[in-house]
């Protein structure tokens, strides 16, 4: 495997405190992506914003406004994150679809490309920069776009289920699923227009639960017990 595209949600990265950051858990993750990339695979990255803001519940604000929050808290997180893994040993660099001043440089596919030849983990923040888009049309769309082989997608939950297992203990656990099923099923793995996005340009998708130990890297070598989300 060369090229990953990781997507990490916000809430994971708080830990139980659910907001904000659990600095442990955010260095965890980046012990396990050098080792990843010293291993030689090149690995791009793609964080929620949930951990600050959840502002589509909120109906006295405007949605685009509410989306437009959202895409600056994917950004804090990748700038936080982006610095836990430079103190591990990595470098990176965060790209973004509009201009932060000197925060971010402006994302496009050579940019990437380029500090993926370096060895550089890249973050990409901000969403697509359009409202009602959300970080899983985001991850799909970076994915396509830099060529990445496989989305991994590192959740609170083991898994893709018929259910939700939190509601239904016997809600069944996929191993694989088609993205057909998927979208047919409504198995919100990711949200409809990232489905589709994902169907139409063959990405596959792998979910796995970001709380097991060592579980990014066992992800990557086949060894995990999550789903596989196939094209």
């Amino acid at each position: 495997m060369k090229r990953i595209l990781l997507k990490l949600s916000g809430e994971a990265l708080a830990g139980e405190k659910k907001t904000g950051f659990d600095e442990p858990t955010v260095r965890d993750v980046a012990l396990q992506v050098k080792q990843l990339v010293d291993e030689g695979i090149q690995v791009g990255i793609v964080i929620g914003g949930g951990n600050f803001w959840r502002g589509r519940s909120n109906e006295n604000i405007d949605r685009t406004k509410a989306d437009q929050i959202g895409m600056l808290a994917t950004i804090m997180n990748c700038i936080y994150v982006s610095e836990i893994f430079r103190s591990v040993g990595m470098m990176t660099n965060i790209l973004t679809p509009f201009e932060c001043g000197s925060f971010t440089k402006l994302f496009s596919k050579d940019r990437a490309n380029k500090y993926f030849a370096r060895n550089q983990v890249v973050f990409f923040a901000g969403g697509t920069g359009h409202p009602y888009f959300s970080t899983d049309t985001g991850v799909v769309l970076r994915a396509i776009e830099v060529d990445a082989e496989v989305i991994l997608l590192a959740k609170a939950i083991d898994g893709v289920y018929d259910d939700d297992p939190r509601i239904n203990p016997a809600a069944k656990k996929y191993d694989e699923v088609t993205i057909e099923e998927v979208i047919e099923k409504n198995l919100q793995v990711v949200d409809m227009t990232a489905s589709i996005l994902a169907k139409e340009n063959k990405m596959p998708m792998w979910v796995f639960p970001l709380n097991e130990e060592n579980s990014i890297v066992n992800t990557v070598h086949g060894e995990f017990h999550g789903t596989k989300v196939t094209v």
